[in-house]
């Protein structure tokens, strides 16, 4: 295949597009800001669709070199974008659905007077997005990482004049910065033993090398720390805490960043990163618990959150924990395909909320919803078909996906019955906070929301479009808004057929060809037969009509059944609806000390007693030694002559130990 020659205009057009809306947008009608938005973002879509129909699927990667960059004696790195099987798959994500949130904005955001802001953030974050996924070396993945970090905190403050708002963007920006100081040492690690960022040169080096079993060596630092910062970036435990708060945002930000793309990018680096991990065992072992009990542990939490919103952050880090299983276990594809329908579901969710939303005057309390299918029945649908989608209801895209995560999680030799029962446990609890969901917002008979002549009925949430509605009765959004739904509700249907017969995962084989290590090449690959694999299926499928049966008969069926149970576990359920209490935790343990003044002991101690302290010392001791050594030049000769000799003294002192040594 002829290496494409616009390739790097794919991440190129939306920085355009932010690039003249953040310049000119003030200044500018909001049809113009909205034609430049959508023109270049589906401009960078539709070059995304001509490259793939021209890529085979048996095609070696190539790159598109940009520019020099470093040169520093051996070392080097290059503004290059790369291109395989991979990398495809990202970049259409990113493109398609991040196309689809751009035309659902300009329904949303209409009203907003900061508009153009909006624009240009979310053109912005799409190149830095792009330039993520297209990088041919970690450096620049770096620098995209640090970008889609910046964009998400402008995008998650978008309305700064509210505190909660505010304070949501800087906890997601210093939570990221935490997971991205353990990429970054590994950068340093990587360029230490192996001379290069580069990956096909990288992984030259490292895919000889056997794996470490005895998990204390190079390859195992890496991968760790390269968990560390998927953990900052896809919201795993313990740095999950930034994205439920992330919701402060407009619902576009929500679907587009926490949802499809950026919180993925965790996933797509331990992907990228697969030759390192399959030669780290005990890395891919961290890799598969934290992801198990992520997953579980956020959808426990999903099933008491009353905020429409808040029960999709949750179910996001759930579904980000069952990805990073599939890749511990070492199914990267796994990981990936249910990466690619996740986006087609789970963005339709956030839109289909943001509809709700937008049709009730800014409510996100599903306790004040109900009936809602009457007022809204275009959202209900495809909201309904996304919530069959994830709870893995067989024949739409999340059943495909998640049932090939969790047989790979008990087959594969990495795997174990352990991470398959945790899974299914946290299958059934999915399908059970989504319907639940899907009840309480448009089941019933009454709407509960405040009555339209009530003046104070739906308080704006700070959603600027809001304000100017002068109704609050239930209605359909618009169009340009349901447009995107029915789009996002058709690929949550097919999206998963085509990893039937391993399809998918025969697609992204050149990529992930490798044996995943010698435990494997000794096992000969999965240990289970097609018998068990059609059990775990059926039990699955259980698990996902059973949480579906349990969300009717507490919230349909018998409504007054949650209210007893709740009273019945007393203290329990209150952790479970107050998040396990884990933000006080870290507010005492982090913030508090370092806010407090009563107690100074990070402060003072840690930033001024030794980060300060190393550089200031460290500068003030080089000074005094250059301030003695200079004494050395007096102008006297007698004195050099002086020093001169006794140098030689030491030089022949040192010569006659050494002999007698």
């Amino acid at each position: 295949m002829t290496p494409n020659p616009y390739l790097w205009l794919i991440p190129v057009l939306p920085l355009a597009g932010a690039a003249i809306n953040g310049f000119f947008g003030r200044q500018s009608s909001k049809k113009a800001i909205t034609a430049i938005a959508l023109t270049f973002c589906g401009a960078a879509f539709a070059l995304a669709l001509f490259i793939a129909l021209r890529f085979s699927s048996a095609a070696a990667p190539y790159s598109f070199p940009l520019a020099h960059w470093i040169r520093s004696g051996s070392f080097s790195v290059d503004f290059d974008f790369y291109l395989d099987q991979l990398s495809l798959v990202m970049m259409l994500v990113v493109t398609g659905v991040g196309f689809l949130i751009h035309i659902y904005s300009v329904g949303y955001m209409w009203e907003d007077d900061g508009y153009y802001r909006f624009m240009a953030y979310l053109n912005l974050f799409m190149f830095f997005m792009l330039t993520l996924v297209l990088a041919k070396n970690y450096l620049m993945m770096f620098i995209g990482w640090e970008g889609v970090g910046l964009a998400s905190y402008l995008l998650i403050g978008f309305w700064f004049v509210k505190d909660s708002a505010a304070s949501a963007g800087k906890k997601a920006f210093i939570v990221n910065r935490i997971g991205d100081f353990g990429f970054l040492i590994a950068l340093f690690l990587m360029i230490k033993h192996f001379g290069t960022l580069d990956f096909p040169a990288l992984f030259a080096k490292i895919q000889p090398l056997s794996p470490e079993i005895a998990g204390a060596g190079t390859l195992t630092a890496i991968g760790l720390l390269l968990m560390v910062g998927a953990a900052g970036k896809s919201a795993q435990l313990p740095l999950y805490v930034w994205l439920p708060d992330a919701m402060e945002g407009p619902t576009p930000v929500s679907a587009l960043i926490h949802a499809a793309t950026m919180v993925t990018a965790g996933v797509y680096m331990v992907a990228r990163s697969h030759m390192i991990f399959e030669r780290a065992p005990s890395a891919m072992t961290v890799v598969a618990i934290v992801g198990t009990l992520t997953a579980l542990f956020a959808a426990t939490i999903g099933i008491a959150q009353t905020d429409i919103k808040k029960v999709l952050a949750y179910s996001t880090v759930s579904q980000l924990g069952y990805m990073f299983m599939a890749c511990g276990v070492g199914a990267f594809s796994a990981g990936i395909f249910h990466l690619m329908t996740h986006a087609f579901f789970k963005g339709l969710l956030f839109l289909a909320a943001g509809s709700v939303i937008h049709g009730i005057g800014g409510e996100q309390d599903m306790r004040k919803m109900g009936a809602l299918r009457r007022y809204m029945p275009g959202t209900f649908i495809t909201m309904g078909i996304a919530t069959l989608a994830i709870a893995g209801i067989p024949g739409l895209a999340g059943f495909f996906s998640k049932d090939e995560i969790l047989w790979k999680a008990y087959s594969s030799p990495y795997g174990s019955p352990v991470y398959w029962l945790i899974g299914v446990i946290t299958a059934l609890i999915t399908s059970f906070y989504m319907f639940r969901l899907m009840y309480m917002t448009f089941g019933g008979d009454d709407y509960r929301g405040a009555p339209a002549d009530d003046p104070h009925a739906h308080a704006s949430h700070g959603h600027g479009h809001d304000d100017a509605h002068d109704h609050h009765e239930p209605h359909e959004s618009p169009w340009v808004m349901l447009g995107p739904l029915v789009v996002l509700a058709f690929l949550s249907v097919v999206g998963g057929w085509i990893g039937i017969g391993g399809r998918f995962e025969h697609f992204l084989a050149p990529v992930f060809q490798a044996p995943t290590s010698e435990l494997a090449r000794e096992t000969g690959g999965e240990t289970a037969g097609q018998l068990t694999e059609k059990i775990l299926m059926g039990v699955s499928i259980l698990a996902a009509f059973g949480g579906w049966f349990l969300a009717w008969l507490f919230y349909s069926n018998k409504p007054q059944l949650p209210e007893k149970i709740s009273a019945s576990f007393g203290s329990f359920y209150k952790a479970v609806a107050n998040k396990y209490y884990v933000d006080e935790l870290y507010a005492v343990l982090f913030v508090k000390p370092l806010i407090d003044g009563s107690t100074e002991i990070l402060w003072h101690g840690v930033d001024q007693g030794v980060i300060d302290a190393t550089v200031n010392n460290s500068a003030d001791a080089a000074r005094h030694a250059s301030d003695e050594a200079r004494h050395m030049q007096s102008g006297n000769l007698r004195s050099y002559a002086g020093w001169v000799a006794a140098g030689g003294a030491l030089v022949i002192a040192y010569m006659v130990w050494m002999g007698v040594r």
